[in-house]
This record gives C-alpha cells, structure tokens and sequence, in this order.
C-alpha cells in the first residue's frame, strides 16, 4: 500500500459471472485451523465498526508521519457515515465521495491489536472476504482500494517502513479485475524487496472479476518448515510466495522479530500505485465517486490447536480427566486471549494477554465420582504494580458463580511461572469447565499455562 508498482499484468479474461452474496457470519476455521480473530461487521446499519477491535484513521497522515499517508493519495480520511459504515446486512462500506469543490474523502481503518503473528511450527491465516468498488474503465480512474498489514513497530514511529515489514493481501487499482499481492521489506529504494515497489505478482479474480462479486483474499505466514515462507492466495487459489531465504537472514528478521502485524482495509484516491498504472495523475474529471468497497468479514486463523469463543467457532476435541495436567492452549473456546511460545518446562504454547472479561472454555471434564476440592494453576503475570485480577472456575455457564477463585498480581514478568493451589467447592461428574478472567483495571493481568484438579 506504501508504493507504487513499476509493472503490472493485464489480465488474459474477463468472466462476469457475479459470486454468492454475503454471508452473515464468520465462515468455520478450515480444518486443522483454529479462529485467532475476526469480525463479521454485524451491527446497525449507518454504525462505526467495533471500536474494540477497529481504529478509524482520519485526515491526510497519521501525526508527524508522512504527508498523504507515505504514497500521494489524494484523499482525505474521515469517520463520517458518507464514508464508513455498516450496512446492516453483516458488511462494512468505504466509499470514497467528492465534494462540490472536486475535494476526495474515503475512510481507512486499522485493528487495535498489533500482534499477528504465527507462533512458532505453526502458519497463520490472515483472510478477508470482500468486493472492490464495481467501477470500471475511465471511471475507475484514481480508485485504489486495499486489505493488508503492517509491522507493529510503525505505530508512533511512522519512519521506520519498510524495515517493518508491509504484507499486501490484496490491492487493486483503476478498476481493472487483478489482485496485487505484494510484500515490502529491507530499506527504500532498492534493497532485499526491490524498493518502493516491493516483491509482487498479480492475477484476475476466478470465476468473476473482482469488481463484480466478492472473493475471498488471504495470506498465509508459515513458521513450520526450517525456512519460513509467505503465501498470497484469491479464492484459495495460490498466486504469490516468498521465502525467508529470497531476502535474507537480517531483513527477514528486522519485519518478523518483533510483536506481531496491524490489519487494515481503506480506499484511497490516486497515488503511487495507481497513477503508475495509469501513466499520469489520477483520479481524473472522468473518476465517478460513490462506489464502496464492501468487506463481509476479516478472520485470522493459526494452525494447531485452540479454537475461539468469543465470536467464533469452536476448536475440536473435548473430554479430559479433572487430574491430568490440562494445558491451557487445549482449550473448545475462548474470547479475548492468544496463543504464545511459553518458556515454561516442557515448552509448548501457553494462554497470553488475559484480561478483565476474557475466558477458555474446556468441555467433558471428568471429575470423576470422588470430589475435587482443589484448583491448581500455572500462571505469570508482567502486569504493573497496582494491576492484578482473579483467576475463576465456573461450571457449565460462564455466568455461574465460581467453585474457585485465586487472585494473581505480578510474578516478575510475563515468562515467570508460579504454581498456585486454591481450595474448590468439592465438585464430580463430567462438567463444562469455564475459566473465566475478573479484573478491576483494563491492562491484561495473567498468562495461564496449565492447570488441574485433585482431591487433596
């Protein structure tokens, strides 16, 4: 989204058959993958998309960045309703307008969390299911609609891409039915990703062009092999990769060792990438405003285990003995918390950025016809002093009043490990457990490894 491409293809057809409507939900993680995140903009019609997972960016830079956001977009971006809004239907619009005076408005917004990233031997899969404008020919000119992510490094610098690391899921320009996908890394110009262009390919949409039906465009980062490698796919039909060795030991870990990606979406007007298609500067008197980009829904899905609860779907699996060592990441559900590389013995992943709210759910535990009457965790907190919570079990709902519950403040950093033992209500039979995650401060307050049950 940063530069322009030098190149571009034309694509070889044009078929018009227009894909299936939207759908309301999120669709279920493909198997052997697991809900990260998502959101199906399910809403009231004319509402802001959720502010709890949604930044919407306004004006022309972000603060002391670079001007017209770092690439000569034109437009202005704003969180008025003739920009950016759900439409009631399970979709987000962003429709670009121009005023009485010629002057561009569009609308961009960017995920609060910036911390998408495939733990380690797993991949994850950023997709989103959406519809460029459908606009074509010289009316199209200057329409530059995207879905990508940047390294999380960039906020509060804005000076540092793109040694962060830009993905490109899908960018389109000029109404022509191709989808970019592109990836920009190392120094501006030249350098390991062939700056300001950045390493690319392109193809039409299957079935129907771009413009005229939704598809689906996802990326995958796969951490799983002995060397890492990026994939660009439209309608699961892979067209783009990358490979960690394409661009180096120290680039590659200048973009991918630190937290994680922001996710975005927005329309621009004019610019780099766009006005390079064209060969001169759009859009022009020809460009017609007022046709959206429609997004059914953004999901992130990790491969492994786990699953969501907060949203989502379910990960499988299920029934356990009360008495075994339950890890955390074992979890059917979950809302608000991710997986991470934990330090702990026996390695594996644990349950990080727990805070007020969140919860995991484990079903068929077996507690057996001998009461339970102990709890035992495996927890570390980083939180500041002052910032601490509870750790609760409940069963069968996680609205019913807990059989346990500890508090846990700082243990001296997120990777340092405590066994903590709390007394229950004596409980047996085979029962849905929730933990659920109480707190009176908004900062996250405990990651969670493991936990267990015993008589003693």
């Amino acid at each position: 989204m940063f530069a322009a491409l030098a190149a571009f293809i034309l694509p070889l057809t044009m078929v018009t058959t227009a894909s299936a409507p939207a759908q309301a939900d999120l669709p279920p993680p493909p198997d052997g993958w697991n809900l990260v995140w998502g959101d199906d903009f399910e809403g009231q019609a004319g509402a802001l998309p959720d502010s709890d997972k949604w930044i919407v960016d306004t004006g022309t830079s972000y603060p002391g960045g670079p001007a017209n956001w770092g690439t000569g977009e034109v437009q202005t971006y704003t969180d008025s309703p003739e920009n950016i809004g759900l439409d009631g239907q399970g979709n987000l619009r962003i429709t670009p307008r121009r005023d009485a005076s010629g002057q561009w408005t569009s609308a961009r917004i960017e995920t609060q969390r910036a911390d998408f990233k495939p733990a380690d031997g797993e991949t994850l899969r950023i997709e989103s299911r959406l519809q460029v404008p459908d606009i074509t020919g010289e009316e199209a000119l200057g329409y530059w609609p995207a879905f990508w992510a940047l390294g999380s490094p960039y906020r509060g610098e804005y000076w540092n891409w793109p040694s962060v690391g830009e993905f490109d899921i899908m960018e389109n320009v000029n109404g022509i039915d191709s989808v970019w996908g592109v990836l920009h890394c190392g120094v501006d110009p030249g350098g390991p990703c062939n700056e300001t262009e950045g390493l690319s390919d392109s193809r039409a949409c299957p079935d129907s062009t771009c413009q005229s039906g939704f598809h689906n465009y996802s990326f995958e980062w796969d951490r799983s092999g002995s060397s890492s490698q990026l994939r660009w796919y439209v309608d699961g039909q892979q067209y783009h990769s990358v490979d960690e060795g394409q661009i180096g030991a120290s680039a590659w870990s200048d973009m991918t060792d630190h937290a994680g990606y922001f996710l975005l979406l927005n329309v621009a007007m004019g610019g780099a990438f766009p006005d390079g298609v064209q060969g001169g500067a759009t859009p022009t008197d020809a460009t017609r405003p007022g046709e959206p980009m429609t997004v059914d829904y953004v999901a992130v899905w990790e491969s492994g285990s786990g699953g969501d609860d907060g949203g989502g779907d379910d990960g499988g699996g299920g029934g356990v003995d009360a008495r075994s060592t339950i890890q955390a990441e074992d979890y059917q559900g979950q809302s608000g918390t991710v997986l991470e590389t934990t330090s702990d013995s026996g390695g594996g992943h644990n349950v990080a950025q727990i805070g007020d709210g969140d919860r995991l759910r484990f079903d068929g535990v077996d507690f057996g016809a001998t009461a339970a009457q102990q709890f035992k965790a495996r927890v570390a907190s980083g939180a500041p002093e002052g910032v601490s919570g509870l750790v609760e079990v409940r069963l069968d709902s996680p609205t019913a009043e807990p059989v346990a519950s500890f508090a846990v403040a700082g243990t001296g950093g997120w990777q340092s490990w405590q066994t903590v033992p709390m007394n229950m209500s004596p409980v047996t039979g085979t029962h849905t457990v929730y933990l659920t995650f109480t707190s009176g401060q908004p900062a996250d307050f405990v990651n969670l490894n493991w936990f267990t049950f015993s008589t003693t």
